[in-house]
């Protein structure tokens, strides 16, 4: 009698939230982690080096999933539309939930179909020029720019990108007319550059380097909020007179809209461990990526304030790449 009443029972004990919750603690089994972009680039390398560390203090493996194309778009639609249970997580970063959202119409919305979990760190972006042009300082540039309008061009790795719209900021407040020329890639836009076919470009920094320290390209001004390790004798573009010039090349990591709180405290905690390892800035600066940690709050203001940036910049200087 005793074990038919138990077996009645069961079903009603396992429907018990609690009882439901400490038989599958989170995580019980390995997490999907997309990235948006092919496997060997530099996000690619960001996300294996955070998600390694990371499945240690979780007890549990992270499934690196590159799907790169559409600009960011197949992977967050693939975010978007997976269960909000912590086992599917994107990483965001400047474009999937900044200047894209800002520039185009997309089948996803940045901020109502995701959950922040926290940011990552970021990278600044470098104002260079052709070693051949006269300039050596902003204000040298800025002089030149004004004494040779319509005649200097600048290279982008896309419409719409951070590259682009970096140098629309900087044309914006010179007002000052360069011409854009939007390539498929930044390799391609610094073959140009190098070859003077174009005159100034504003890539990321860990793309730059490269060409920077060969003499190939002069670095003028750095963006983020003060001067970057790599580069400590190049001024800050604050410290040039251009005030509130920090945009930068983010990367961060949403879930699904609906995650259970207790899940993102989870990953926010351990994700921030992570960042905060002494060991952590000196992997991460092979992408001269600083690692900054956020509550999951203090990200999403992060992200919609860097989309707000961007849509009023593209309004203003009739971006739009629909």
């Amino acid at each position: 009698m005793k074990r038919r009443i138990l077996l009645q029972a069961a079903p009603a004990l396992l429907a018990a939230p609690g009882l439901v919750l400490a038989q599958s603690a989170y995580p019980s089994r390995p997490i999907r982690y997309i990235v948006p972009v092919s496997a060997g680039g530099g996000s690619d390398m960001v996300g294996r080096t955070v998600t390694e560390r990371w499945s240690k203090l979780l007890n549990q493996s992270f499934v690196v999933d590159n799907q790169g194309g559409g600009g960011g778009v197949i992977a967050c639609q693939a975010t978007a539309r997976a269960p909000a249970d912590g086992y599917t997580l994107l990483q965001g970063y400047v474009a999937t939930h900044g200047t894209s959202p800002a520039t185009r119409k997309l089948p996803y919305d940045a901020i109502k179909d995701f959950t922040p979990i926290g940011m990552i760190g970021a990278t600044p972006n470098v104002l260079v020029v052709n070693s051949n042009l006269p300039v050596k300082t902003m204000e040298e540039f800025k002089a030149y720019i004004a004494q040779n309008p319509g005649k200097i061009s600048y290279g982008s790795a896309g419409a719409g990108s951070l590259t682009h719209l970096s140098m629309e900021l900087l044309k914006q407040q010179v007002n000052a007319f360069m011409v854009h020329i939007p390539y498929r890639g930044i390799a391609p836009a610094f073959t140009d550059l190098i070859a003077a076919q174009t005159q100034a470009m504003f890539p990321g920094l860990a793309a730059a380097m490269p060409h920077i320290r060969s003499g190939r390209v002069r670095p003028l001004a750095v963006t983020g909020k003060g001067r970057h390790p790599l580069l400590k004798d190049v001024p800050n573009m604050d410290e040039v007179g251009f005030k509130g010039f920090d945009a930068v090349q983010w990367y961060g990591v949403v879930g699904p809209a609906g995650m259970p709180p207790a899940v993102v405290k989870q990953l926010n905690d351990t994700l921030n461990q992570v960042l905060n390892a002494s060991d952590m800035r000196e992997k991460l600066a092979v992408e001269a990526v600083e690692p900054q940690p956020m509550s999951p709050e203090r990200f999403a203001q992060y992200i919609q304030a860097d989309i707000v940036r961007w849509t009023t910049l593209a309004k203003a200087r009739n971006i739009v790449l629909d």
